[in-house]
């Protein structure tokens, strides 16, 4: 019993591997940006957010420094991002972002951008930003299974 499980384990993990192996890099990280940056426009919808769910694993983890250091993959770490990304859902007066360069290696993705935004507070007040972001992309089995987001 116990080599029956070995080697149906052996299998999902190549699988998983040979999927990040086959991988065209340079048209997934494309696909991402164009995906992500639709959830951060004023008109995007729950359709939008979850067209960007569907990359990422079901175990997803999430880094975005300063502001969230910790990167644990929870087994709900996909709910987790469905409930923050529809508490900010259309939240953006505008959003504007421009893909500056995409690296690769083996099972990551680093994608470097411009954005910026414009917003209105709490205080009826309207709040402008905009930052170069680096976002690093962890790939297990072809989807986005932690994200490390970086900006100045």
């Amino acid at each position: 019993m116990k080599l029956i499980i070995y080697v149906v384990l052996f299998f999902q993990v190549s699988a998983a591997s040979s999927a990040d192996a086959e991988l065209d890099y340079d048209k997934f990280a494309k696909e991402y940006f164009a995906v992500w940056t639709a959830t951060q426009s004023p008109n995007a919808t729950q359709a939008d957010i979850e067209k960007y769910l569907a990359m990422l694993t079901d175990d997803v983890g999430h880094q975005h420094f300063p502001n969230d250091p910790e990167d644990t993959r929870h087994p709900d770490g996909k709910a987790m991002m469905r409930e923050g990304m529809m508490h900010y859902l259309g939240g953006h007066d505008s959003y504007q972002a421009k893909l500056l360069e995409v690296i690769h290696g083996a099972q990551a993705v680093v994608i470097k951008y411009a954005a910026q935004a414009t917003y209105t507070n709490g205080n009826a007040e309207p709040v402008s930003w905009q930052h170069t972001m680096l976002e690093v992309l962890e790939l297990e089995g072809g989807k986005v299974a932690v994200i490390r987001k970086y900006s100045k």
